[in-house]
C-alpha cells in the first residue's frame, strides 16, 4: 500500500507531540481497576501512546498505565510514571496477536522511587 505525502502530512498534523518508537513494558489497569493487564508500547509523546495487549479494551476506555518514561520525554533521566489516558482507536489481533490500543494521555504523574 502507498500512502500519498498528503494522506502522510494530515495524518502528522492530528499528533500535538512528536512520538518516540519504543517497545517498553507497561502495567495496564482498566475499568476502575477491576482489569489488570501488561503490554508493550509501540511508541508515545507525552500527549498519547500507541501499546499492544493481549486484552481488548474499547474505544472510550479509562487506563491508568505504569511505565518507565525514557529521559527523551522526562527531562534527561528515565522515571516512573502514571499515566491517565483514554482510548481513542482499537485495532483487532491477527491471527491470536496482540490488539493495538492508542490512547490519549490526559495526565502524567512522576511514582516515587522505592529503594531497597
Amino acid at each position: 500500500m502507498v500512502i500519498s505525502p498528503a494522506v502522510s502530512e494530515a495524518k502528522r498534523e492530528r499528533r500535538s507531540q512528536p512520538r518516540l518508537a519504543a517497545s517498553l513494558p507497561v502495567t495496564i489497569q482498566a475499568h476502575q481497576g477491576k482489569c489488570r493487564t501488561t503490554g508493550y508500547t509501540r511508541d508515545f509523546s507525552t500527549s498519547g501512546i500507541f501499546l499492544y495487549t493481549e486484552t481488548q479494551l474499547k474505544v472510550g476506555s479509562e487506563l491508568e498505565l505504569v511505565l518507565v518514561m525514557p529521559p527523551e520525554l522526562s527531562g534527561g533521566e528515565q522515571r516512573w510514571v502514571c499515566c491517565r489516558t483514554s482510548v481513542v482507536r482499537v485495532e483487532d489481533s491477527e491471527e491470536g496477536g496482540d490488539f493495538g490500543i492508542a490512547a490519549v494521555i490526559r495526565s502524567i504523574q512522576a511514582l516515587p522511587e522505592i529503594s531497597g
